[in-house]
């Protein structure tokens, strides 16, 4: 079976004056359709950087950069922007979500860029909105939803276009320890139930025991793939 991800010798380097700072060197991961990686490391190490180059809100400098067989780094931007809302769905450790706007118009905004009509996207939104548990706050706004349900917003609003890749940037890095362990318990649920392919960052070894397997990343160089042997109940 091919590679939902195909990365070879990836590396992204950043300027600084006549500096050239490496942030990722010679990286090289594949990611199966159905995976669910946790990809860890200290701070600074590259893992936020090789998710949004997976996500395609970067660029790498070198190297060959695949999902779903396209090679995104090649992709012009309003191409590339296009490919992003099709495909990807984003969850953020602060939930980006937007404040003037109600639980049920967070999920169904990025609907708005598809063409499907107002009733279609209705019914996404409510499909959706239900599964993550929050058919009965969907009327209300972020102000007035714990940090645990805004995240649940945030995920839905990230399965609504029915996407083929889930990022996760430290999904649980800003809730108690009750709201983290519902929020990995749903992550889990997109990827057994639903099918969906998930990387994740994260800081969390409690977040991590919930995926597949786990590579750590320390000063821009990937580790081996470790199995995660014992997945938590």
């Amino acid at each position: 079976m091919p590679s939902l991800i195909e990365i070879r010798n990836l590396s992204k380097f950043y300027r600084r004056g006549e500096q050239r700072i490496p942030v990722l060197v010679d990286i090289n991961l594949d990611v199966m359709e159905g995976d669910f990686l946790a990809l860890m490391g200290p701070s600074g190490s590259g893992k936020s950087t090789l998710l949004n180059l997976i996500a395609g809100l970067d660029r790498p400098t070198a190297g060959v950069l695949r999902v779903g067989g396209v090679d995104i780094a090649a992709l012009p931007e309003s191409a590339l922007a296009d490919w992003r809302a099709a495909h990807v769905g984003f969850v953020f450790q602060f939930y980006n979500l937007i404040p003037v706007l109600t639980a049920f118009e967070n999920v169904e905004l990025p609907l708005t860029l598809t063409p499907l009509s107002r009733q279609e996207r209705r019914q996404h939104v409510e499909l959706v909105i239900e599964l993550v548990g929050l058919g009965d706050r969907k009327t209300h706004y972020p102000r007035q939803l714990s940090g645990g349900q805004q995240q649940r917003v945030a995920i839905a609003r990230a399965l609504v276009t029915d996407p083929m890749l889930i990022v996760a940037d430290e999904p649980t890095g800003d809730l108690d320890r009750a709201s983290a362990a519902e929020i990995l318990e749903l992550m889990e649920r997109m990827n057994e139930d639903l099918g969906k392919t998930i990387v994740m960052v994260t800081h969390d070894q409690r977040a991590a025991d919930k995926a597949h397997y786990v590579q750590h990343l320390d000063k821009g160089e990937l580790s081996e793939r470790v199995e995660v042997l014992a997945r938590t109940p």
